[in-house]
């Protein structure tokens, strides 16, 4: 149980919330904002100079003397983004929660949800990448390391697709590597337009229950929440979709919204998942129970604001829509 709840204040920390409704969540970029993304790609192009002096999401100024060589990352998405732009040699620091790339393993660990100052300050990095889903928890960690004369840069907590690109961008600008950012993030955008494309085709949109985590303590995404806005792009229904946030929600009222699917995102902590929910008692007229329609997706791929975010929408949609998307 200990584990478990460990594992749900993580995921809840890290978890980015949607600004905005459904609505303009499934609606195409206007104007503005492809005048904005192109000024910020511009902006971005081209190598650092440093000495650089940048505003992080917490509103501090941050000044890097130098293209960083030591790196200190306190949340696992963090990590991911740096080593995908070509900086994970840099890395000398990494949280007890990191688990991708591979290399991360033999990382030195700064703590979990308690940052451990001490071992930070002993790395002598001269940047700290932190973040505003947990910086508020963190404050005298990081006034600490701050007050020791070490850069530390809280990366904005990301609300929608957009922040995440936005994210990659402004890491990739901090350690000398714009142009790896610029070309990730066109990516994604690309991945992500020809899955809406493909969805678009659907005519019988299903709905899709999400329990990231398991019973007897099963939690959903309801609207204004990351994965709302991933079930909405794939064309499918959020069958919580009446709820707020991430919810804590009993099995009766579970049963009465008759999901299509059911998506688990613990697998990797939780054996046989699918067959534990699939022998609920009281659960054979549900339909994705009669008709077997409940699969594992990997938490960190549908989570962690970084990189991999398109990968999890296309298992997403794989597994929702296996006819559509399941010859790719």
């Amino acid at each position: 149980m200990k584990r478990l709840l460990n594992y749900i204040f993580m995921l809840l920390m890290t978890i980015s919330l949607l600004a905005g409704c459904a609505s303009n969540e499934n609606s195409g970029q206007s104007e503005e904002n492809k005048k904005e993304d192109a000024v910020n790609t511009e902006e971005s192009q081209g190598a650092t100079a440093y000495p650089l002096t940048v505003k992080d999401s917490a509103g501090n100024e941050v000044v890097l003397e130098e293209d960083p060589e030591r790196i200190v990352s306190l949340i696992p998405s963090n990590t991911e983004i740096t080593f995908a732009v070509g900086a994970g040699e840099q890395v000398v620091g990494v949280s007890k929660h990191d688990n991708y790339p591979k290399q991360v393993n033999e990382i030195d660990k700064v703590g979990g949800m308690q940052i451990n100052t001490e071992k930070v300050l002993s790395l002598k990095p001269d940047l700290v990448l932190a973040h505003g889903s947990n910086a508020h928890n963190s404050q005298a960690a990081i006034k600490q390391i701050s007050n020791a004369g070490i850069p530390v840069y809280v990366v904005k907590n990301a609300t929608d697709f957009k922040g995440v690109y936005e994210t990659i961008q402004s890491i990739g600008k901090l350690v000398n590597e714009q142009k790896e950012a610029d070309r990730i993030v066109a990516g994604m955008k690309n991945k992500l337009k020809k899955i809406k494309e493909k969805a678009s085709t659907i005519e019988d949109p299903k709905s899709v229950f999400v329990e990231v985590s398991p019973a007897p303590e099963i939690y959903t995404t309801g609207t204004g929440t990351f994965m709302n806005q991933m079930i909405l792009a794939i064309n499918a229904k959020n069958a919580a979709a009446s709820q707020e946030g991430w919810v804590k929600m009993n099995e009766e009222a579970i049963i009465s919204l008759q999901p299509d699917v059911i998506i688990t995102t613990y697998g990797y902590y939780t054996e046989k998942p699918i067959e534990k929910v699939l022998s609920r008692e009281g659960w054979e007229q549900v339909p994705a129970i009669k008709n077997e329609q409940v699969f594992d997706v990997h938490s960190d791929i549908v989570t962690r604001a970084g990189p991999r975010l398109i990968e999890g929408v296309k298992r997403l949609a794989e597994a929702v829509y296996p006819e559509t998307f399941g010859d790719e």
